[in-house]
């Protein structure tokens, strides 16, 4: 019997589709990561059909859903486009993410008793060794729970909801901050200070240290940001002929 695709039509059972769809999400996910396709990259569905072997059904759904979390856009009647890169917006985020993790600081060195969730924070953030550090992947999670759970203690529900969806705008750029070995490292460091300054009910320094935490993160990103779609910009280009 012929092997079939992994191909689907219209007509093919919704959980197929769906896992196909999945498949198709994950790798324009990864080459938007990556930088194989770049912030302003045109491409249409069929485009994507053909290169990952798919039919243009789950390759709508993968692109819908890649829309809905900020990473593509649609363009009327020409495709589809990777969200060109704002810095003015950008910015304005990492604002509004300070502003709101300097308020959770506050009230949380207001509560009588010292939350739970500093005394994990710590566990994770002050490793044994140096060797027990996690990298990767792994340690871009784990700073991200940081910030949220920080702010989530605090207590303020609309405050947690406002403030996870900025992390999850910022994802895609801020997950380079974990590339360098030497940003990780700050990262360790940096975050024990905080929790020190919490750990003391000083809420001001608290404030103090995630702010500058926060604002060494967005210039190391914006750098390799920029580094990424020049290295990638040049490997798109024609190479002249001799």
């Amino acid at each position: 019997m012929a092997k079939t695709r992994e191909t689907e039509t219209g007509n093919d059972p919704p959980r197929r589709r769906g896992s196909v769809a999945d498949r198709v999400y994950e790798a324009l996910k990864e080459d938007i990561f990556e930088f194989r396709l770049i912030p302003g990259d045109k491409f249409s569905e069929g485009d994507v059909a053909t290169r990952l072997s798919a039919s243009r059904t789950p390759v709508r759904e993968a692109l819908y859903r890649l829309q809905r979390e900020g990473y593509v856009e649609v363009l009327f009647r020409s495709g589809w486009q990777v969200q060109p890169l704002d810095s003015r917006k950008v910015d304005e985020l990492y604002d509004l993410r300070i502003t709101l993790e300097r308020a959770a600081v506050h009230k949380l060195c207001r509560q009588t008793t010292a939350p739970a969730v500093l005394r994990q924070l710590n566990a994770v953030w002050r490793p044994d060794h140096p060797s027990e550090r996690a990298f990767g992947s792994t340690v871009r999670a784990l700073d991200e729970h940081f910030h949220c759970d920080l702010v989530a203690a605090a207590g303020n529900q609309e405050m947690t909801r406002i403030h996870q969806e900025i992390t999850e705008r910022l994802r895609v750029i801020r997950r380079l901050d974990f590339t360098r070995s030497d940003r990780v490292d700050a990262t360790y460091e940096e975050h024990a200070e905080i929790l020190d300054a919490l750990a003391n009910n000083n809420p001001a320094e608290a404030a103090a240290r995630l702010t500058a935490h926060i604002r060494a993160s967005q210039a190391a990103v914006r750098e390799i940001t920029m580094e990424k779609i020049r290295e990638a910009a040049a490997q798109q280009r024609p190479k002249k002929p001799d």
